[in-house]
């Protein structure tokens, strides 16, 4: 894989290697020194800024996103499930978002084999793949689920990370800014009193299910305003508390990840951003110096990284046996 290096990385590359087989038995060391493609997944709780730390790399580095967040890969509730807009995506190519018919079930398995296409289509044009998304489940089948893909590829995760208390007030803030653009109405348009299924497909998204009753009282000429009205605000405050949910597990998950695998996760700390945020708008200062900026360095120092070393790549009886 092709990337634009730093003047660091070509300093490097133009050094003299370490070591120089000579002598006319010359082995052919070329797949001992096949070096792994790189891969990037930007991991996190719902809300905290994955979708623009992910974008924002791709504009500085040659990359294209592949989305990981098991709703977002389906069509249609562009609002409730906060997919980026085209002009949120600032020309990034983005792979695995809204493609899926919001009926069927997409599983991890449909993940990584469709994950695994793409990352071979962006490698091939000599790009970076950035995974980026919530569902953690999805990327865990996907870089320890065969032993084949460590063999393939080298990873840098990054984590953004925002302390409890103040992600709890900030989800809860964001979904009072989905119903401002018309979460209810989104979700009426799905809705099928004969039909709704909410264990598989897109309908498994938080907020489609707690509007059920409101939408169903709305069907209802017995009910007054009054009452829906009242199960209105109750189906709101289950989406909050289903969402700051949905982020605790998220985070348990990481860290569960992160114990099981013993994957090098790169926690980005962002509760000052989000301390700083007002009316729903980060701090640009506080996000480029505490996010973006600190993000940019790792995966730049990750690109840089030579994927394969001599002494573990090279068996002692393969080298000895160059010598003789």
């Amino acid at each position: 894989m092709k990337f634009s290096l730093s003047a660091s990385c070509k300093q490097a590359a133009t050094e003299s290697p370490l070591v120089n087989f000579q002598g006319t038995n010359i082995l052919n060391l070329k797949p001992f020194f096949r070096r792994k493609d790189k891969l990037v997944f930007v991991m996190g709780a719902t809300g905290t800024g994955k979708s623009r730390l992910a974008i924002e790399l791709a504009n500085r580095f040659p990359a294209e996103i592949i989305n990981s967040d098991k709703i977002q890969i389906y069509k249609g509730l562009e609002i409730l499930t906060n997919k980026v807009t085209e002009k949120e995506c600032c020309g990034v190519p983005h792979h695995l978002l809204g493609i899926v018919d919001p009926n069927s079930n997409f599983t991890a398995t449909d993940f990584c084999r469709h994950a695994s296409l793409a990352i071979n289509s962006i490698v091939g044009k000599h790009r970076l793949p950035i995974i980026a998304g919530g569902s953690n489940s999805f990327i865990e089948s996907l870089v320890d689920g065969e032993a084949e893909f460590r063999y393939r590829y080298d990873c840098c995760f990054l984590w953004v990370d925002v302390s409890l208390p103040v992600l709890h007030s900030f989800v809860s803030d964001r979904v009072d800014r989905m119903l401002d653009n018309g979460l209810v109405n989104e979700v009426r348009n799905l809705f099928d009193p004969k039909g709704n299924d909410y264990t598989r497909g897109i309908r498994r998204a938080i907020g489609v299910p707690e509007l059920d009753a409101f939408l169903r009282a709305e069907m209802d000429s017995a009910t007054d305003n009054k009452a829906r009205s009242q199960i209105l605000q109750a189906a709101i405050l289950k989406i909050k508390e289903n969402s700051i949910k949905l982020a605790l597990r998220q985070r348990q998950k990481i860290h569960h990840l992160q114990s099981k695998w013993g994957w090098n996760l790169h926690r980005i700390d962002a509760t000052e951003v989000f301390l700083q945020h007002g009316g729903g708008e980060y701090s640009e200062h506080a996000w480029e110096a505490l996010v973006a900026e600190p993000s940019s360095i790792i995966v730049d120092q990750f690109l840089c990284e030579n994927s394969c070393s001599l002494a573990a790549k090279i068996p002692m009886a393969v080298v000895a046996g160059a010598t003789r």
